[in-house]
């Protein structure tokens, strides 16, 4: 099924995708496809034949920082994703134009880790294509231009979208769609582990891979339970919204490596590899030698979790049985939790740039004890979550913007579907 869609005849087909894709917003969609494929042309020259693809954004609803402790999450793929127009060129390399970054050039005969790489997309590339190279898989060089609507550093994990953007096109294209939406996301996190230098879980990758909104248990990280949580919060009279705050996180890989390697400090004191394994009596049993060799900080950051994975299937249960305002209290109890416990909120030792922690007190004012806010993702910088009572939005996003800046506020939608080949 390689490269389908031709430029000259069928972009019907493709327009016939992306309304099934976007619903109501194709309209708004199809030109920016449009510049995508022109955008291929300008960059690589004409082409006859091609592949489209698009793999969205995530959202954490719940399970802030517990997937990486083989806990459990719960998740949406959200409507704003990265979408790739890709055109073989009869070569064995590999090119990639994202728009507005350097281009991507990778020799497919060169598939080894590059430790100059570490922290670049080209390194996400490269250990994406050498995961399917090493499943047998025969790669073919091609041309791609990407576009993207995941706003950088926004904690919507643009970078696992790209890995499962990645994964999407080298399995459709060379692989025959063996690989299933977990294998995918466990295909980034390879990627994102090991040859881009980022010690993260499954969570991001995941909610991009499978599509809606899930909760996963990783119990077991190579087979995590995933399952379908149906819930339209706009039915519940609440909008989604992710706020930035305006602090890139894409330079805090070190405050986000902390995290891991404290928990990891912790759970070593009971010869296990992760605090799942580690029952919770026996840690707060050991709570005086655990102060002793980990540190308070540590100590805090463990309580966080085993309690997160509490909340999470809470919300779930909640959600379930259509009790919105349990839902809530559990999201509230998160924000603060992270806050106090994980310490996600505030880099240490930043004292002049706390945007985080700003935008949270600001959201708690506006709220006023309606709805929930809490920190987003891996935190330290980038977006907050809120839930806002749909008859508060219009002040709310107006306020908050005003505060952080024009388009700060975005008020999203649960994506039904994960990565995908539109044509």
């Amino acid at each position: 099924m390689k490269y389908t869609f031709s430029p000259a005849t069928d972009f019907e087909k493709l327009a016939a995708a992306i309304a099934g894709l976007y619903g109501s917003a194709a309209g708004r969609q199809i030109p920016r496809y449009q510049a995508l494929l022109q955008g291929l042309e300008e960059h690589f020259g004409p082409y006859e034949r091609a592949a489209v693809f698009s793999a969205p954004g995530r959202s954490e609803i719940g399970g802030n920082h517990t997937d990486h402790q083989h806990g459990r999450v719960l998740a949406g793929s959200i409507n704003l994703d990265v979408i790739a127009a890709v055109a073989p060129n009869g070569e064995d390399v590999i090119r990639i134009q994202s728009e507005g970054f350097p281009l991507d050039v990778m020799e497919l005969g060169d598939l080894e880790m590059h430790p100059e790489e570490r922290n670049t997309s080209r390194a996400i590339l490269r250990g994406a294509a050498a995961w399917f190279a090493r499943q047998g898989c025969r790669l073919e060089g091609f041309n791609a231009y990407i576009t993207s609507s995941v706003f950088k550093g926004s904690g919507l994990s643009s970078s696992a979208a790209y890995e499962v953007l990645l994964g999407s096109i080298f399995n459709s294209l060379f692989f025959e769609d063996r690989c299933d939406s977990v294998q995918l996301a466990q295909i980034g996190q390879y990627a994102e582990n090991v040859y881009f230098g980022k010690p993260s879980g499954l969570l991001d990758q995941m909610g991009a891979s499978v599509g809606g909104m899930v909760t996963i248990d990783f119990a077991d990280n190579d087979h995590p339970v995933v399952e379908k949580v149906d819930f339209d919060f706009a039915a519940a009279g609440h909008a989604l919204c992710i706020i930035d705050s305006g602090a890139d996180h894409a330079d805090l890989t070190d405050e986000y490596a902390a995290v891991p390697a404290e928990l990891g400090a912790v759970c070593a004191h009971f010869g296990k590899k992760v605090l799942r394994e580690v029952a919770e009596e026996d840690f707060y049993a050991a709570l005086p030698l655990l102060r002793q060799k980990a540190g308070d900080r540590a100590v805090l950051r463990a309580v966080h979790i085993y309690d997160e994975n509490r909340r999470v299937a809470g919300q779930v249960e909640a959600l379930r049985r259509n009790d919105f305002g349990a839902f809530l209290d559990l999201v509230r109890a998160s924000g603060l939790s992270s806050w106090r416990y994980l310490q996600n909120v505030v880099p240490a030792g930043y004292k002049a740039h706390q945007e985080v922690a700003v935008a949270l007190s600001l959201a708690e004012r506006l709220l006023g004890g309606r709805g929930a806010c809490r920190v987003h993702g891996g935190g330290f910088a980038g977006t907050i979550q809120a839930f806002v009572p749909l008859d508060m939005l219009e002040g709310f996003k107006a306020e908050m913007e005003r505060v952080l800046g024009a388009g700060m506020c975005h008020v999203l939608t649960i994506r039904p579907v994960g990565g995908v080949r539109l044509v």
